[in-house]
């Protein structure tokens, strides 16, 4: 070590380095055996989790020991047999990115500290416009996640369509849209009342002829209506809205139009994914969750948008301290896209596992996914307990304890079931007024004989369940 404990010198960093990737590389080498969750009352030892730093220096390894221990107490969302809420896994070779740039530590929230790797970033999301269908002008921001998104999307369509005065502004979604689009509202200074809720179809998606009129009847009683969310994967069911004949409404009725793709999005790089997204080209904005469909660790999202001068026009401030900086860059200050004005560099996570696999191993994983839930979606449907009301748009298999009298009491001890055998993890849902549970299939650890054990684990729980004749 040097004179300097914060600066450890090359012989240190090397030791730091290999009993840091030992401990990752350990972890990863074991999840096929580990189990689907580990949670537990850690009350006992939450005065020892709760320990402050003490003045002194501690032992690397005696510290990634208690890391782990506690790391272990969780479900094991990183696991092949996670098939719970929505997650993609945590791709190593993202996180060994992540690590190399947070050590580089470079500002990129302004273009000029950091020109070379804002680029790379761009890259990423001017190749994500082009494979949206979105015109050469559009571009984007890499957040921590979909929420941020999705409030960035919210503020630019309140922005653009009614200006600085908003009162009596309206959005609309469903009751399956998610629960960011409602929180980014209120954020963004509106009511909970101008989140409007339209009804759906029996299969679950928007109904366009609702929505038309609800916002027919809302501009009748002086309301103002300027934003209409479509759903390209819901998370309780995957459902996918009739996208085009909603994007039609919208302009039609001059509402900003936003997908949210969080879930879905990167579907699109499949030729099934691109069908079932039809009009996705046409929105003004669309969010993604790389942490999601590109299986990256969480706290990577994507804002794509029609126009990022829109974006920019809402969130852009100025500070006389910033007139040392040249005015006129060919990339964007991502400060000027959203609320941070300091973020970590997010481009090399997305960046490196793109270029280092290629992105036909990502369409492949994606395929395979939409495969094993149709696979899924088979074999519970052919059991005569379970009743299997839609077949899934993209991975997420929703099911329940087949007959009116099945009560939701039943279909949570089944999930309880499931569970005890600690080798799955599903999460349920409520939909109109039934619980339904659900199996959702993204990670890209999760092939075909994880699917395979998780069906005979349900079939297993159901039939233990079923009283004998």
């Amino acid at each position: 070590m040097t004179d300097y404990p914060l600066e450890p010198d090359r012989r240190a960093m090397d030791e730091m380095g290999r009993r840091a990737l030992a401990l990752i590389a350990d972890f990863v080498d074991g999840l096929p055996d580990a189990p689907a969750a580990k949670v537990h009352d850690i009350g006992p030892r939450l005065p020892e989790y709760l320990l402050p730093p003490g003045e002194g220096p501690g032992n690397l390894g005696d510290l990634f020991d208690r890391f782990g221990e506690a790391a272990a107490v969780a479900v094991e969302t990183a696991g092949p047999r996670y098939m719970a809420y929505v997650g993609g896994g945590g791709l190593f070779t993202s996180a060994l990115a992540e690590m190399v740039s947070r050590a580089f530590n470079r500002y990129t929230t302004l273009s000029s500290f950091a020109p070379a790797l804002v680029a790379l970033e761009e890259s990423v999301l001017r190749w994500l416009c082009r494979q949206f269908g979105l015109p050469e002008t559009a571009g984007g921001v890499t957040t921590t996640g979909g929420s941020l998104a999705t409030l960035v999307a919210v503020v630019a369509a309140r922005h653009d369509r009614l200006g600085d005065d908003f009162a009596g502004g309206t959005l609309y979604v469903t009751a399956h849209t998610h629960r960011c689009v409602a929180k980014a509202a209120r954020l963004a200074g509106l009511p909970p009342a101008a989140v409007r809720t339209v009804p759906t179809t029996p299969d679950l998606r928007m109904d366009p002829e609702a929505a038309a009129e609800m916002i027919s009847r809302d501009r009748a009683r002086g309301l103002r209506p300027f934003l209409l969310v479509a759903s390209a994967g819901t998370t309780s069911t995957g459902a996918v809205d009739p996208i085009w004949e909603l994007a039609q409404l919208a302009q039609s009725e001059r509402l900003w139009h936003h997908v949210d793709a969080a879930y879905g999005g990167f579907f699109q790089l499949t030729e099934r994914g691109r069908a079932r997204f039809d009009g996705i080209e046409h929105a003004d904005s669309v969010v993604l969750d790389p942490h999601k469909g590109l299986f990256l660790p969480h706290g990577t999202g994507i804002l794509l948008v029609r126009s990022p001068a829109a974006v920019r026009a809402a969130h852009a401030v100025d500070g006389a301290y910033l007139q040392d900086l040249d005015g006129d860059r060919p990339l964007p200050d991502y400060a000027e896209l959203g609320p941070e004005l300091t973020r970590d560099y997010r481009g090399l996570r997305i960046w490196l596992p793109l270029h280092l696999h290629g992105v036909s191993t990502f369409r492949h994983a994606l395929d395979e996914k939409l495969d094993l839930a149709a696979w899924a979606y088979r074999e519970l449907s052919a059991d005569p307990a379970l009743e299997l009301p839609w077949e899934p748009d993209l991975s997420i298999v929703p099911f329940r304890l087949r007959g009116d009298d099945s009560a939701d009491e039943d279909n949570q001890r089944l999930l309880e079931r499931i569970h005890a055998t600690k080798r799955l993890y599903l999460s349920s849902t409520r939909i109109d007024g039934r619980q339904l549970l659900r199996l959702c299939i993204i990670s890209h650890r999760t092939h075909r004989p994880d699917v395979e054990d998780a069906v005979a684990i349900i079939r297993a729980a159901v039939a233990s369940g079923v009283p004998a004749a």
